[in-house]
């Protein structure tokens, strides 16, 4: 159950439904005016969190850190358009947002005034709720919460970027044969014929020397190329992956508060209004 004491502490929460689907983050929360109660809350949802929807805090609770809401997200992503910008929300307006939400939500705690309750939107009673939070809380007099004093906060929405990793493509390293023509000069050797002539000195062969036919092979040797194919291995080959960081301009709609004084009777110094 969200207490009074909890409203402020609800800002900047993430938001989840009744299923635990994540919505968005608690923008701005609105209290009822008579009793300070938490009864109404702004979602920022959509990219870079530029839509705003108003959800019902009746039966939500922080668990684990995020503001669990007793709504559906579906439900939240179709709930009317209201005026975001405003301190309060009017009873037609609320109305509008009760209607929409339906059962999903108890509709007794927001309402402190009256409502026709027609199509028309006319409001017959008071406003049902003051923003507190990132609106700056009432102002003086009618609607301010128990315990507010005389100041206010301003505050700024500020863009929060961050990088999510998505997968861009996909690189194969493949590998096929083809065939090329390869030479490769190799000497060789072989045996040529060649006719010697050595004179015979006088008393080296003995005896008489006869007159006749005779043969003498000789054979002859050369050397052919051989060509023979082995594989080996010659290199290894992987792909790999480096990381590069580069530097992506994004931009976004961000809004912030100005305050300035209403000081007809001129009561602020000149030097008090910086």
């Amino acid at each position: 159950m969200i207490t009074e004491k909890m409203t402020r502490d609800l800002i900047g929460r993430k938001a989840v439904d009744r299923d635990g689907e994540r919505i968005g983050t608690i923008g701005q929360v609105y209290v009822d005016e008579n009793s300070g109660a938490p009864t109404w809350a702004t979602v920022n949802t959509g990219l870079f969190g530029m839509k705003e929807s108003f959800v019902p805090l009746d039966g939500a609770d922080v668990k684990g850190g995020d503001v669990a809401l007793g709504v559906r997200k579906a439900t939240v992503n179709d709930a009317p358009h209201v005026g975001e910008d405003a301190d309060h929300l009017t009873g037609g307006e609320e109305s509008a947002l009760r209607r929409h939400y339906g059962g999903q939500a108890d509709a007794g705690q927001a309402r402190t005034g009256t409502d026709t309750g027609t199509d028309t939107g006319t409001d017959t009673g008071t406003d049902t709720g003051t923003l507190t939070g990132t609106e700056g809380g009432p102002d003086h007099g009618a609607g301010r919460s128990p315990g507010a004093d005389d100041s206010m906060t301003r505050s700024e929405e500020r863009l929060r970027v961050g990088t999510e990793t998505e997968e861009t493509g996909r690189v194969r390293l493949r590998k096929y044969v083809v065939t090329e023509e390869q030479q490769v000069t190799v000497p060789v050797s072989h045996e040529e014929v060649r006719l010697e002539r050595e004179p015979v000195a006088d008393g080296t062969h003995p005896g008489r020397a006869t007159i006749g036919e005779e043969d003498h092979e000789v054979t002859l040797h050369a050397e052919k190329p051989v060509v023979d194919k082995t594989t080996e291995a010659v290199e290894t080959v992987r792909l790999g992956t480096r990381t590069v960081t580069e530097d992506e301009t994004v931009s976004g709609t961000v809004r912030k508060e100005q305050i300035e004084v209403d000081d007809p009777q001129h009561q602020v110094r000149d030097r008090d209004r910086h």
